[in-house]
């Protein structure tokens, strides 16, 4: 494992050749381009999406080109705020080529999944594991290439995603 930056996550986004998975583990995030958009939210505000500009465009390419981006999210219920407000514009993604589901986290029990959380692997050869603070900012991002920590980020990344429903179906409790 070695330390990895925000860009070197955006650049293997970007430059996958076959795929990418996420998982997401948490219930809340606190990230500083996320927060102004969410309190625009509480206050029923409209949003543009803007923001998102640069990623929506990505992953119309990705589909356009044949990749796949699947992102798989386990959560509490009932869901936090942070999760409704996620699934409040989860078909902005969808609709650009990210596949998105969500998972109760009850429905893991018996799951093994990595200890550290949130990860990306990207075209089955790379994983980045995203570390958080306990307010939910970003910590840091570390990088492997080790074949087996891909292999088992992989495997609990898809048993996760069988146990999943699609977002546009999910209705959480």
């Amino acid at each position: 494992m070695r330390p990895a930056t925000h860009d070197e996550l955006n650049d293997l986004c970007r430059g996958i050749t076959t795929s990418f998975v996420h998982l997401e583990t948490r219930d809340s995030y606190g990230t500083e381009t996320e927060l102004p958009h969410m309190a625009k939210w509480r206050r029923g505000e409209v949003d543009d999406f803007a923001w998102l500009g640069w990623w929506l465009e990505m992953l119309r390419g990705h589909r356009a080109a044949g990749r796949t981006c699947r992102r798989a999210r386990i959560v509490s219920e009932p869901v936090s705020d942070y999760q409704r407000w996620t699934m409040s514009h989860a078909e902005v993604f969808i609709d650009s080529g990210e596949d998105i589901r969500y998972v109760p986290r009850p429905s893991l029990a018996t799951v093994p999944l990595p200890g550290s959380g949130d990860f990306y692997v990207f075209d089955d050869e790379i994983a980045l594991f995203l570390h958080y603070a306990g307010n939910g900012t970003n910590a840091s991002f570390e990088i492997t290439e080790d074949a087996q920590t891909v292999r088992a980020c992989k495997q609990a990344f898809e048993s996760v995603w069988q146990l999943a429903t699609p977002s546009r179906d999910y209705r959480p409790q």
